[in-house]
């Protein structure tokens, strides 16, 4: 596949996009997330929940499920290669989500500007149950996610 941005489509951009944030995102891979599905506008992020991740009431630190859900924002807002940061997000939890569990965050977006972006992120686990509403709103800064070789 050609890694030049611009010649790329629009799908295999968001996927090349997903993939060089992923090799540089360590929290999201310590945590043993995976990038499932990318698209323009979309990611799908999966991750188990571990006992090192379990809080004093025997369920899933609301903290980890944030930062899932916080990772598949990231790679839906970033995947038109415009570095793209969050400028405000806010959770629901809906349903413990308990060790063992294999949670998945769907991240959707609703609005796109120029420079701003709302997102919304469903996270549900193995059996289809809600766990958790997440909305991000996205910021555009300067920069690329990706490099052409133009402004290497």
């Amino acid at each position: 596949m050609n890694n030049q941005p611009n010649a790329q489509t629009p799908q295999q951009l968001a996927q090349s996009c997903a993939d060089a944030m992923y090799q540089r995102d360590e929290a999201s891979r310590n945590l043993g997330m995976e990038i499932t599905q990318v698209s323009p506008g979309k990611a799908t992020v999966t991750m188990l929940v571990s006992s090192i991740m379990i809080q004093g009431h025997g369920s899933c630190h609301g903290g980890y499920l944030f930062t899932l859900a916080d990772s598949a924002f990231a790679f839906a807002c970033n995947s038109y290669n415009k570095a793209t940061v969050a400028s405000g997000c806010s959770i629901d939890y809906m349903l413990a989500a308990r060790e063992g569990d294999l949670l998945t965050a769907s991240a959707v977006e609703q609005s796109r500007g120029n420079r701003t972006g709302v997102y919304d992120i469903t996270i549900t686990n193995q059996n289809g149950h809600v766990v958790a509403l997440f909305r991000g709103k996205s910021y555009q800064v300067r920069g690329e996610v990706i490099q052409s070789e133009n402004n290497q």
